[in-house]
C-alpha cells in the first residue's frame, strides 16, 4: 500500500536524461527527492503564497541533480528540510553531505565520525531512510571491504551514480 500523500507538500517533476525525478517541497525547503518510477502520485503545481519561495528552490534542485547525474559537483543546493528524521538520522545525513564527489566512506567510518562507532547498523538504517538521495549522497557509502551494500534507489542506481563519479566498487 503506498504511503499517504502529504497535501502540504508541493510536488514538482525534474526531467533528466536518466528519467523523471519527483521533488517535494515543504514550507522550509526540499523535503524529499524520488527516483524515477512508474505509478508516481500526481503532481500538484506550485500555487499560492509559497510559489515565489519554491521556484528558486526548484531551480537549485534541478541544477544540483543534473550536475551530480553528470558526474560534476553542484555549485549550490536548495534549502533542505530534514525534519522528518530523528536527531541521529539528521546527524548521519549531515555527515553524508560532507562526502566529496568521487569519494566514498564506509558505514563504519560514518559511525566513527559521529562518535558512535558501534552504530554501524543504525548508520545503514539512516542511509536507507535518507529522504533526499543523490543530493545527500548516501550512494557514496559502502559496506566493509568496499562492497556495495544497499541503496534505497536500488543497487543499479547506486552503481550508476558511483560510475558517473569515476568509482567502481565491488
Amino acid at each position: 500500500m503506498p504511503a499517504p500523500v502529504d497535501s502540504n507538500l508541493i510536488r514538482l517533476r525534474i526531467a533528466t536524461r536518466a528519467g523523471v525525478f519527483r521533488a517535494e517541497y515543504s514550507a522550509t525547503g526540499l523535503a524529499q527527492l524520488h527516483f524515477p518510477t512508474a505509478g508516481s502520485p500526481p503532481l500538484r503545481p506550485v500555487l499560492g503564497r509559497r510559489a515565489p519561495r519554491v521556484r528558486p528552490w526548484h531551480t537549485a534542485t534541478k541544477a544540483a541533480l543534473k550536475a551530480i547525474l553528470a558526474g560534476r559537483a553542484p555549485h549550490r543546493f536548495p534549502p533542505l528540510d530534514l525534519s522528518a528524521g530523528s536527531a541521529f538520522q539528521q546527524a548521519v545525513w549531515r555527515a553524508l553531505a560532507k562526502i566529496p564527489l568521487g569519494e566514498t566512506r564506509s558505514y563504519g567510518e560514518i559511525a566513527r565520525a559521529l562518535g558512535k562507532p558501534k552504530s554501524v547498523r543504525a548508520v545503514g538504517g539512516a542511509c536507507g531512510a535518507n529522504p533526499i538521495p543523490v543530493l545527500i549522497p548516501c550512494h557514496r557509502v559502502l559496506a566493509a571491504q568496499g562492497k556495495l551494500g544497499g541503496f534505497s534507489g536500488g543497487l543499479d542506481w547506486k552503481r550508476r551514480l558511483l560510475a558517473r563519479e569515476g568509482l567502481n566498487p565491488r
